[in-house]
Formats: structure tokens, C-alpha cells, sequence
């Protein structure tokens, strides 16, 4: 199906125009998006925003949300849910309906953003699904992963929120391993009871509290020749300075961000300092980078990324539940150095 965007220059055409190009394009079986206001302010992603799908990775906003739908209405056992932010009606009506057709399904939502949640909450218990808040020995929930019929996980960077699926660069990664599957679904049953639980099994996961500081250490400190690293927040002295490390043993360092506000332009500046390349986009309602990314030495036989829910703070990585993941496989991998380059390419360069 052929994507038209529509640009607010079109309602500057005559008005019969516009009803008969909009009638030929749904004739052909297009789908029409339609920009909001907003979403072009502020530098965008350009032209190119690299592939909406390779292989196991789906990139947003270029792939949107079907996908994850999909596998909602195609699940015959089970789906469980454990999400940070959830406002999208379109999966809300997928989970009710998964529950009415006998699927059993399970959410967690995180209990600290009710502000956002508590829709969500309401009318999935109003429509048998079965739905918790989240369990106070976490700071927040920041999980963000669909298990589905425990075959298939659906790891996100992105929260389930349908207003800012069209201006924001996320990434999804479909897992089928058993071993990391058995885990994921070890850890949902535990805090779904509210039950302490130590993550193990997976050897490709990265689990917040418990060991993602070590394993993104690890992942930076390994690498010999490049990184690539998506963070919508920065802060952790810790991440930071195995960065600067890694640029002054001479891998090449970039970065691509968020910095609204200035909020970060300290840690931007230590960083620019050591040798590393920052682009960050800044705008509240335009472009934006949500995704958590690190991708070390592509191109090499030894290169692998992580694609997953923490951020590069004290709290993601060291009191809340966050689940990420490590990868090898080679379409992933390109694909984000290709959306990489796009974004780096297309954002505000530091200083």
C-alpha cells in the first residue's frame, strides 16, 4: 500500500481539486496520512528514514503501529503486556477482543503515570482483560514488551501511546528465542504477582535492575572501531565516561539525542570535549527521538547492538524495571546505521 501525505500547501489548491485527487488516491486503495500541525516543526528525519522493517527490527515512525496490532489479533493463547504508558484505543480494542475470542490476556501498567494509564486501566478491566498496576519496588515500570501465545516477544523502545506514533523514532524488536521468552515470561508472572524476582536465563536480555549497567558497559568497552548510541536522556556519569573513553582510545563516538531545553547540554559538552559527535533534535512537538540504542563496531564480525527501554540515567538503570535486548543479526543492525546516519545527518550538531 502506497503512503501520500497530504502537506498543508494542499489547502491552498481550489477545494474541487483537493475532493477529486482525495477521491482517485482512495479509489487506488491508498492510504492517506494527514500531518498534524505539528508534526513537521522542527527538523524531521528527512527523506529518507531507512527501512520500516529488517528482518526482526521495526522502525518507527516509518513502519507504524500495524504490526503490533496484528500480532494482537493473531494471538489464540495468551498475550501479556507490561507497558510504561498506554493510550491507544486501537490496541486497547485489540486486547478486549483478543479476551472476548478466549485468549487470556495479562497488563501491567506502570502505577506512577495513573495521569496517562488510568483510561487504559478502566476499560481493559471493564472488557475482561485482566490488568494490574505496576509493583512499588520499582521506581517506575519502564518496561515496555508484548508476549504473545509465549512464542513470540515484542521488545519496544516506544510506549503504547497513539498521539506520538507519527513524529517519533522508536524502534521494536520481534524476539523468538525460547530461552529469552521463558525469561521474559518468568519475570512478567513475578511482577505481575508483585512477587520479588532475580531475571535469569536469556543470555541475549538486558534486565533492569539488575544487570543492564554492566551489560551496556560491557557493550561500550568492547567496542574497537565505532558506537552509535540513540538516548532520549542522559545524566549517568558512569555511561558517559566509558563514551569518553572509548573516543580517546580512538573509536569513533556519535550521538544522537534529545536536548529540550538545554537540558543536557552539560553532559553534551563534557562529551564534545572528549571527541565525541553529537546531534540532538530539540523541538516539543516536532521530531523526536525516543529510541535507546547502542551499536558498536558494524561492519566488523563481531558487531551487535542493544535495542530496549533504558535510558542512559542513574534511575533506568539502576531502580526501575526495564527490559532490553542484544543482538547480532545483521539486517538489524543495518538498518539502524542506516536510520542512524539519516537522523544524525538531519539533527541540530553539538556545539
Amino acid at each position: 500500500m502506497t503512503a501520500v501525505i497530504l502537506p498543508g500547501a494542499l489547502r491552498l489548491v481550489p477545494a474541487r481539486w483537493a475532493v477529486a485527487a482525495l477521491l482517485i488516491m482512495l479509489l487506488a486503495g491508498c492510504k492517506l496520512v494527514i500531518p498534524s500541525a505539528t508534526a513537521t516543526s522542527g527538523p524531521g528525519p528527512g527523506s529518507a528514514p531507512g527501512p520500516a522493517r529488517s528482518g526482526s527490527l521495526i522502525t518507527e515512525p516509518g513502519a507504524g503501529f500495524g504490526p503490533v496490532y496484528r500480532l494482537i489479533r493473531h494471538a489464540r493463547h495468551s498475550i501479556d503486556v507490561t507497558i510504561y504508558e498506554f493510550a491507544d484505543p486501537k490496541a486497547e480494542h485489540g486486547l478486549a477482543a483478543a479476551a472476548r475470542r478466549g485468549v487470556r490476556v495479562r497488563v501491567i501498567l506502570d502505577q506512577r503515570e495513573k495521569s496517562t494509564n488510568t483510561g487504559a486501566y478502566q476499560y481493559l478491566r471493564a472488557h475482561g482483560v485482566k490488568v494490574v498496576w505496576s509493583s512499588p519496588r520499582y521506581t517506575y515500570t519502564h518496561q515496555k514488551t508484548l508476549i504473545i501465545d509465549r512464542s513470540k516477544a515484542v521488545i519496544m523502545t516506544a510506549n503504547l501511546t497513539a498521539r506520538y506514533y507519527s513524529t517519533t523514532r522508536d524502534f521494536l524488536v520481534v524476539d523468538s528465542r525460547r530461552a529469552d521468552i521463558a525469561a521474559i515470561v518468568k519475570v512478567f508472572n513475578a511482577d505481575y504477582a508483585h512477587r520479588p524476582v532475580h531475571p535469569r536465563g536469556g543470555r541475549d536480555l538486558v534486565w533492569s535492575p539488575t544487570d543492564s549497567q554492566e551489560r551496556l558497559l560491557a557493550l561500550i568497552n568492547g567496542a574497537t572501531r565505532s558506537l552509535r548510541v540513540y538516548s532520549e536522556e542522559m545524566g549517568d556519569t558512569t555511561m558517559e565516561d566509558a563514551l569518553i573513553a572509548a573516543a580517546k582510545r580512538g573509536v569513533s563516538v556519535r550521538i544522537c539525542g534529545e536536548n529540550q531545553d538545554g537540558e543536557f547540554d552539560s553532559d553534551f559538552a563534557r562529551l564534545a570535549r572528549a571527541g565525541v559527535r553529537i546531534s540532538y533534535y530539540h523541538s516539543s512537538s516536532g521530531f523526536y527521538i525516543h529510541g535507546k540504542v547502542i551499536e558498536a563496531d558494524y561492519g566488523t564480525r563481531h558487531a551487535k547492538a542493544f535495542v530496549g527501554s533504558e535510558n542512559f540515567s542513574n534511575t533506568s538503570l539502576n531502580q526501575n524495571r526495564e527490559l532490553g535486548l542484544i543482538t547480532a543479526n545483521h539486517a538489524v543492525l543495518s538498518s539502524i546505521a542506516h536510520t542512524f546516519a539519516t537522523d544524525s545527518r538531519n539533527g541540530k550538531h553539538w556545539p
